[in-house]
């Protein structure tokens, strides 16, 4: 009987939430707790090794710029797609890209101080274990290596073209470069591309060990993304990043030029000042007071150089000795405390609150102050990260640099659009919430075909059969009918009870790692057990259709199958216990029936009434009955704790 309760709350849970939405019953947050750094600090993460056509490809741009006007149509479209990931949890931002024909999906790192985009080879003699498949050049009928030229580095055969590239932290990539149809994505307008890219055979460092594919190189160069689709004249010259804020994962990138707000805020960006992206610095100031520096601080070596790629921020040794001292003295009321890595000698406080939207009441105001007069404020969440072992305390995510480069990472621009506009040697910031831009971001309908492993169409498909998900039940997906939603259980192994008290906030991740609408994902059922929880969770389709079409159904359910979801490492390790997809017709005849089964229903448990309070005095006491907390009991939502 217990069973059987258990189970029908749980039915006329899912029928509810179908009709009504759970937005109503439960309160959902659209933001994630950062404040974990990578285990390791990533420093510097520029490329030690230039090519030596990098001064001729810059002299080039020039010429270029001086084409477009003429050669470029009206409208170039963009390529608008999707960050993934949080800054300081994993050291990095994502986007998706296919390689190949069919398409062969990766996760790779966002870098503007990189020009190669690499993915690890099938061929790979020494590379980690990463999100997704290594790259298999034998199932793309349009992959071909690029042979040997006067223009690339040849391997000791001299046969085809190679790469290699050294970052300041000590990891490396090498491979061969290789031509193949790229894609960018169901939201993009740009249709997929030939470019080159680089088959990786060999990684080491922190590129072997980390979850993400490989690089995507934003970078000035004749091998970045970017160069390629402007010399091929289907984009403009520019681009755009926007990172989420503190408490906040994912983001929006745009690979073309898209109309600046009015009120931007610009800095002149000299691409023959160095081989990276440059903004001219000339003054910081905390709480609206200058620091005492000479400005010419900030133009030694690259100068003032942005980088997608790297975490922090570095400052020359009397620039971040000056930013530290004011810092500390606008804060001398708050307690000073050793920082969560023994490793380092972090400036952490503590004292300052668990709310983010009040740190500004405490942390002072720090402004970019650029050569043209106009200035970029910065916020606390734009130089402070979350202590991830005492509530409440924050670090400085500024540190001194090894050399007189002032190094600006992600950390300075989160919550901020950066365009890099290249066109017009500038780049513009912008602050806003950059989690809320991929919905409001004003961009014309996407018309390029989606990539996909499925030839498709709204009902009937077939799979690759080595795609196929294995053990489906045979009344699901046959291409016969439409899915009116999924459920699925996931088992997370936590060693302590952040899960169990954020449990709202991890439908917001799966959303993400799924590419649907957080609403969507709503919240069914959740018990625990010891460090054992389980979790039922409903997917939905959005909000003015009445089914999830069938390829969207199966990207789903691989993801969940071959465990492909990448949640932060706080909320532990996951396994998928059991899922099952209800067609279109049953969601409907619930939806009409609804009231009169649910009257039905009452009216039966409320005749067992008596019979079941007498069954529950005779259980045995040292039974355990394991039961769902209702859906409006569920506990108020607390900062999370990396791992």
């Amino acid at each position: 009987m217990a069973w059987a309760w258990t189970h029908i709350t749980s039915y006329l849970v899912i029928f509810y939430c179908s009709l009504i939405g759970l937005s109503d019953l439960y309160r959902r947050v659209d933001s994630s707790s950062i404040g974990a750094r990578h285990r390791h600090r990533p420093p510097m993460v520029i490329p030690l090794q230039f090519s030596s056509h990098n001064s001729s490809l810059r002299l080039s741009a020039e010429n270029r710029r001086h084409l477009q006007q003429s050669q470029l149509p009206t409208h170039t479209p963009n390529a608008r797609m999707r960050l993934y990931d949080d800054l300081l949890s994993n050291g990095y931002y994502t986007t998706r890209l296919w390689i190949g024909s069919p398409p062969q999906e990766f996760a790779l790192i966002v870098d503007s101080g990189s020009t190669v985009t690499y993915v690890p080879c099938s061929t790979c003699e020494h590379c980690g274990k990463h999100q997704d498949p290594r790259f298999q050049p034998e199932l793309s009928s349009t992959y071909r290596p690029l042979k040997c030229n006067p223009s690339c580095n040849c391997d000791d055969e001299g046969k085809q073209c190679i790469y290699e590239r050294r970052y300041a932290e000590m990891s490396s990539s090498s491979g061969v470069l290789s031509e193949d149809i790229i894609s960018f994505g169901n939201e993009s307008e740009l249709v997929p591309q030939h470019a080159v890219f680089g088959c990786e055979n060999a990684e080491t460092g922190d590129l072997y060990s980390q979850r993400a594919d490989g690089i995507m190189g934003l970078g000035r160069g004749r091998l970045s993304i970017v160069d390629q689709l402007v010399d091929k004249g289907v984009i403009s010259d520019s681009f755009s990043l926007c990172y989420g804020g503190m408490d906040v994962g994912g983001g929006a990138m745009v690979l073309g030029r898209i109309s600046p707000p009015a009120d931007m805020v610009f800095s002149h960006s000299d691409p023959f000042r160095s081989p990276y992206y440059n903004i001219e610095l000339k003054e910081l100031r905390v709480a609206g007071k200058p620091l005492k520096l000479s400005p010419k601080i900030f133009d030694g070596k690259h100068g003032t150089v942005l980088d997608s790629g790297t975490t922090y921020a570095y400052l020359p040794k009397d620039a971040f000795i000056a930013f530290r001292n004011a810092v500390m003295k606008e804060i001398h009321f708050l307690k000073q405390i050793h920082g969560p890595d023994p490793n380092y000698d972090d400036i952490c406080f503590s004292g300052a609150g668990r709310d983010i939207s009040e740190l500004s009441k405490t942390f002072p105001e720090v402004d970019m102050v650029f050569s043209n007069g106009q200035k970029l404020s910065l916020s606390p969440e734009n130089y402070l990260f979350r202590h991830t072992k005492v509530r409440g305390a924050y670090c400085l995510g500024i540190f001194q640099n090894g050399d007189s480069t002032t190094l600006l990472g992600g950390i300075v621009v989160r919550n901020t659009l950066v365009t890099y506009d290249r066109e017009n040697d500038k780049i513009g910031f912008w602050k806003t919430n950059c989690s809320e831009l991929w919905r409001t971001l004003q961009l014309p309908n996407a018309s390029a075909p989606a990539p996909s492993v499925f030839q498709k169409n709204d009902t009937n498909f077939e799979m690759s059969p080595n795609l196929a998900p294995s053990g489906l039940p045979p009344n699901v997906l046959p291409g016969s009918f439409r899915i009116g939603f999924i459920t699925f259980d996931m088992s997370i192994s936590k060693n302590d009870s952040d899960v169990k008290s954020n449990v709202t906030e991890l439908a917001v991740f799966i959303a993400h790692e799924l590419e649907i609408d957080n609403s969507q994902v709503r919240l069914l059922n959740f018990t625990s057990e010891g460090n054992e929880y389980l979790i039922k969770l409903g997917i939905f389709p959005g909000q003015s259709a009445n089914y999830i079409s069938n390829t969207t159904a199966l990207n789903i359910i691989l993801r969940l199958k071959e465990h492909r979801l990448h949640l932060p490492e706080r909320f532990g390790s996951y396994q998928l216990v059991e899922w099952n997809a209800e067609p279109e017709m049953n969601l409907n005849w619930w939806r009409q029936h609804f009231l009169a089964v649910f009257i039905g229903v009452l009216v039966s448990l409320l005749a067992c009434l008596s019979t079941i309070g007498v069954w529950l005095v005779w259980r045995r006491r040292s039974q355990v009955i394991v039961t769902y907390k209702p859906v409006g009991t569920m506990v108020p939502e607390q900062e999370l704790q990396p791992l």
